[in-house]
Order: structure tokens, then sequence, then C-alpha cells
């Protein structure tokens, strides 16, 4: 009688400690994510087909790191938008299956979900479509939206989470939603600069910031006129004198308009020191070299915009100016555990 009492205590003891064991492992992502929106910022807005959830969050974020939206399951989103470099991949043009190179440095995806259209000449009125375009790009995924969805629709895990995300089962709908709905979480609002000039919970900060932050909004620079608003860009379309003659047709491409002729997005500033390199081709290695290129005044270009003309900054000011830039780097934004595969 004893031994049996002894084997049902230990069972009873086993149960517990696994049970215990399972509650103290727990993963941090399994928490339920919240959108936080930092101060100084509006409220993030979600299309009327496809507000936020955590189930439709959660499937975003796997699909998001899903190698098999490419044709030969080598590259995901995840591959040209890594964490680490706020969501850009330190190349100069992307790579996709096979290593076949692209025509466009990757951009951030850093509060991508307040943009109001897409790709470096916006020809996407919205972020839902904005995947369909990597995925046919014969230099991307080279992959068909069809092929994609019987691919994953064979999957249980997708099929219970679209299940779950959108009461459907698995299709275009939901892996477009889902992937804009977790894209739309990728709010990046708390640098240096935000915390001591916009939340005042910051004190301590360099000279040279300061410096740099006047130099950055004064007359004299004219970066503001163009890196303005919460997310340091007014989203116009402009040509900053990189060539005499440009290779890529820019928001011509889109219009078929030669006024549009080598006119790119202008992208945001934030986090931009860790989004080398620069320019829609990747051409500027470094901010010190785009810091040169604004203090030259650019090349004559005629779609040029008249505000970029020749500094003539001192080597203490671009020391200052690129301070600056670096202040609106976000550490928590590149570290967050849930954004993370």
């Amino acid at each position: 009688m004893k031994s049996v009492r002894k084997l049902y205590f230990l069972i009873f003891l086993l149960s517990f400690c696994f049970i215990i064991s399972c509650i103290k492992n727990e993963s941090p992502s399994q928490e339920p994510f919240e959108i936080k929106i930092p101060e100084g910022f509006p409220e993030m807005v979600f299309s009327s087909d496809n507000f936020f959830t955590n189930d439709r969050w959660e499937l975003g974020k796997k699909l998001f790191y899903e190698k098999g939206l490419s044709k030969d399951y080598s590259i995901s989103c995840a591959s040209c938008h890594q964490q680490a470099l706020a969501f850009t991949d330190g190349l100069k043009k992307s790579e996709g299956i096979e290593k076949r190179l692209g025509s466009r440095n990757a951009p951030s995806l850093g509060n991508v979900g307040y943009h109001p259209y897409f790709l470096r000449e916006g020809s996407v009125p919205t972020l839902e479509m904005q995947i369909l375009v990597p995925i046919q790009e014969h230099v991307e995924f080279d992959f068909s939206m069809p092929e994609i969805v019987d691919r994953l629709s064979l999957s249980e895990s997708y099929q219970k989470l679209a299940q779950k995300a959108y009461s459907r089962n698995f299709d275009a709908f939901v892996l477009t939603r889902a992937i804009a709905c977790f894209e739309r979480s990728l709010i990046t609002g708390n640098s240096i600069y935000d915390k001591h000039f916009i939340q005042k919970t910051n004190d301590a900060i360099s000279m040279n910031v300061v410096k740099g932050k006047d130099l950055f909004f004064s007359e004299r620079t004219n970066c503001s006129q163009c890196h303005n608003g919460f997310n340091f860009t007014n989203y116009s379309f402009e040509n900053n004198g990189l060539y005499d003659q440009y290779l890529d047709l820019g928001k011509q491409r889109a219009t078929g308009k030669a006024e549009d002729n080598a006119l790119f997005k202008v992208p945001s500033l934030r986090n931009v020191a860790l989004t080398a390199p620069y320019m829609h081709d990747g051409s500027l290695l470094t901010l010190s070299e785009v810091i040169e290129h604004y203090n030259s005044g650019g090349r004559a270009h005629p779609h040029k915009n008249p505000l970029i003309k020749k500094l003539d900054l001192t080597t203490q000011q671009k020391i200052e100016l690129k301070a600056f830039l670096e202040s609106l780097t976000d550490q928590e934004f590149i570290n967050n555990k849930y954004f993370a595969e």
C-alpha cells in the first residue's frame, strides 16, 4: 500500500514540476503584442478589412519570416528587411533567389504603416498590395500568389491560424492582410532625439547633437524642407542631383510622364545610421558621403530640387550634422523581442 502511495506521489510531483517548467519556459512572444504609439506620433490607421488583432499580427509575423513565399524556399521578407539594420539588408541592391541582383536599395520598414503609398516611385497605394511586388518580381521571390496559396494551404498550422485570424481558409486575402498587419506594428520613435527633445525624459545629450539639430532644421541646409514631421519625411517625390542622367526612371516608371523622370519618394531618416548604404541605388556607402553629397550641391539634373545647393559646411558642422542623424537611432526598436523570428 505504501509503495502505491509513493508511486502516486511521484507521478503528482513529476506532473507538477512539468507544469511549472512549462510556465517558466513560456516564450515572451506568446504574450499578447500591444501596439504602443510614441509621444508626438498620430494613431496608426488600419484598413477597414484589416483591423488589428493579436491573431492577425502573429500570422503576419510568421509569414514575414516564411521562406516558402519564394520559389525555391531560399528567402523571405526578412531576408531584405533585417531587424538589426532597422529592417534593411546592408546591401547596395537587394538579392533575390539564386542571388539575383535587384535594381534598388532596400528601404527601411520602420513606420511603414504611416506611408501614404509604397515603392520608390509610389506606385502601390496600400500596404496590403505591396507584398505582391516582391512575390512576382523575377529578381526577388520569382513566384506567384496562386502558387504560394497552394503551397502554404497544405500546412495545417497556416489553415488554423487563418481561421483564427480571419475566419476563412488560407488564401491571398489572408496572406496580404496578415503581413500588412505585422508591418504596421513596426513603429519606431524612441531614439535619443525623441527622448530628449520630444518626450523630455533624457537630459544627457551631446552638444554636437544639439548643434547638428539646429543645423538640420535651419534655412542654411534646408534638410527639414523634405525631411520633416514625426517621421522625418514629407513623402514627396524629389531629385537630389545624385547623377546627371539616371538609369532608374524613378516616378516616371509609374506615370510615364517625362516631368517625373528621376524623382524618388523622400525616405524617412529614422534609424538612418543603421540603413547604409544610401540612395535609391545604394551608391553612397556612409553617412559622411551623404553629407558630403549635399554639401557639394549635387549634380545639375534638370529636375533637381532647387533647395539643394552648395553649403560650404565646415568640418565641425559636418560632424555635428552626422551626430544629429545618429541620434535618430532607436535601440529599443532594433532589439524588440516581439519583432524577432
